[in-house]
């Protein structure tokens, strides 16, 4: 009996790492796929590629250092056109992960949610609540004076009953500001080495 059970978790074992290895790339793929068309959308859309990746890491209130990726933009003409940020906040069911695009001076021209563990219906309609035409609308607006819930005295009116989960978006976006206003026009320190894919332009 104890070989037979060895036997079984042997093969098992082997079929689980085969099966893992088969899809380790096709998961990448749809990674990175999902990834430039977030990019694509947050920035406005049109023919535009990433000119450059930096990573910035700055401590939040309670002095937790948190990571930011910046893809850093161009159009077809090599005009800047800003960036889309990557930025992570604890939300009111886990890590809420969001990207969001911002113009040369900082005004929001999208943002899409990434990772999220909020309640449907409750706070998974971050991912729409705050676009443009929305109630808690934020697209146009600059994070230069931080973004708030009206609840807080801000002017963002807040995801009905989810008013934790639209507290801690708006922190991910204003930290998101923060991080892109910090990176310096040739960042070195603390940038990632940009990657030759980068340069490839995002396809419609």
């Amino acid at each position: 009996m104890v070989l037979v059970l060895t036997g079984v978790a042997v093969v098992t074992g082997a079929i689980l790492a085969y099966i893992n290895h088969v899809t380790e790339e096709p998961i990448k793929v749809q990674k990175e796929k999902t990834l430039a068309d977030g990019i694509k959308s947050v920035m406005g859309g049109g023919d535009l590629k990433v000119s450059k990746t930096d990573t910035v890491r700055q401590n939040d209130a309670k002095g937790k250092e948190l990571t930011y990726i910046i893809y850093q933009t161009q159009d077809a003409n090599n005009k800047d056109l800003g960036a889309a940020v990557e930025s992570t906040t604890g939300g009111f069911g886990g890590d809420l992960k969001i990207l969001v695009g911002f113009d040369p001076e900082g005004n929001i021209l999208g943002y899409t949610l990434l990772e999220h563990a909020e309640t449907p219906g409750l706070g998974a309609k971050a991912d729409k609540w705050f676009q443009k035409g929305e109630k808690g609308d934020i697209i146009g607006k600059n994070p230069k004076e931080k973004l708030t819930v009206s609840k807080d005295g801000g002017k963002v009116d807040a995801i009905t009953a989810s008013t934790i989960t639209s507290r801690a978006f708006l922190l991910a976006v204003n930290n998101a500001y923060s991080a892109y206003k910090a990176t310096p026009v040739d960042a070195n320190t603390g940038a990632t080495k940009q990657n030759a894919d980068n340069n490839k332009e995002l396809k419609k």
